[in-house]
């Protein structure tokens, strides 16, 4: 995508934000196609628009320019968000607010599949960001945390069922993950190294940061889980009381937080053969009976044999392996998923330190 123009420097009419840390750059990557699977058809769930993705976006980029980043790295894509965003920076005017310096990150070829947000990823991480922002859902996340190695990422919701992006305001979200970028707040103090299940089958191997569940249904099809009869067994990296999908179930029979060492396992059933029946928000506006027989703790570092002979295994939500007798199952609970920014404890240590008012700051410099 080609720059040109001034790139976003505009002139600032005077101070409006922290000073500018060279160098420092974060790196956003909004993925088009996140909050369009088939739960827009069987459940109540919302669209969300390109349009709102690219706003989002801007405002990333003005609360970057506020906290003193460098640069901004935005993704690129074929359904109009990155070209929303040239579109604004193209058309600020001499005396606005300073922009940080925005760049484009380019694919060779759209695939328009979760391998674009690994690329896009590895690029930003090679390009020296060192927090990357994600408009997506799970999945987005998931397919991001495969590239970001150590880097933060900070995951803002705008897919379907997410139980792993929160739900920040853009502004908001960009504020913390500009001072993290900028070294005001160590990385190591605002974030956490998030839980990862990892599921076997025989030769194939799937990453989930949310849930494995396991299913009678046979094929792949459609990939989404939306037909509370056929699961069997759910794995939880983390099961929050709060939550919408599958993890719900288990967050209302055994709550697990983030950063507890242990996760859940849930063993399902049909409504009628199960000794207890929780009432669960597994999809938007669907809230629907669930048979189960048993909710405990999943300890780490053990592989979990799954038990059902033949079905499919999904991964945060969507089917990915289909398996049968022949190819047994595992699932385990590691502490190896990806450094994920923690937006309220960064801008609980901002509110502590005073490290928004431009004031104190100078007065820390100058002593």
């Amino acid at each position: 995508m080609q720059q040109g123009g001034s790139n976003g420097r505009v002139p600032p009419s005077g101070p409006t934000g922290l000073p500018v840390v060279p160098g420092s750059a974060i790196g956003v990557v909004a993925n088009p196609m996140s909050g369009r699977d088939i739960r827009r058809l069987v459940a109540q769930a919302s669209v969300f628009p390109n349009a709102e993705k690219t706003n989002m976006a801007l405002r990333l980029v003005a609360a970057a320019a506020a906290t003193g980043v460098d640069r901004v790295l935005m993704s690129t894509d074929g359904m109009g968000v990155a070209a929303g965003v040239l579109r604004a920076r193209d058309k600020r005017r001499p005396g606005a607010p300073r922009w940080p310096e925005l760049e484009f990150v380019e694919l060779d070829t759209i695939s328009g599949t979760a391998e674009d947000t690994r690329v896009l990823v590895r690029r930003m991480v090679a390009a020296g960001a060192s927090v990357i922002v994600l408009l997506g859902g799970d999945g987005t996340v998931r397919a991001a945390a495969a590239a970001s190695g150590d880097v933060a990422l900070l995951p803002l919701s705008t897919g379907t069922n997410n139980a792993f992006p929160e739900m920040w305001e853009a502004t908001v979200a960009g504020t913390a993950a500009g001072l993290v970028a900028t070294g005001r707040l160590p990385v190591g103090e605002a974030s956490y190294r998030a839980k990862a299940l990892h599921v076997a089958a025989g030769a194939k191997h799937e990453l989930a940061l949310v849930d494995v569940c396991v299913s009678t249904v046979t094929h792949v099809g459609s990939r989404a889980l939306w037909q509370p009869a056929t699961l069997r067994e759910l794995y939880c990296a983390f099961a929050e009381p709060h939550a919408i999908g599958l993890s719900s179930i288990a967050g209302l029979l055994h709550p697990v937080a983030r950063t507890d060492p242990d996760g859940v396992v849930v063993r399902l059933a049909g409504v009628e053969a199960a000794p207890q029946t929780v009432l669960a928000p597994i999809a938007p506006g669907v809230v629907a009976p669930i048979g189960v027989h048993h909710a405990g703790p999943l300890a780490a570092g053990r592989p979990h044999p799954v038990g059902l002979a033949r079905g499919t295994v999904a991964v945060d939500g969507e089917r990915e392996i289909e398996f049968g007798p022949s190819t047994p199952v595992t699932v385990t609970l590691a502490p190896d998923g990806p450094r994920v920014l923690d937006v309220r404890t960064v801008l609980a240590a901002a509110a502590q330190r005073r490290l928004l008012d431009p004031d104190a700051l100078t007065q820390e410099v100058r002593s």
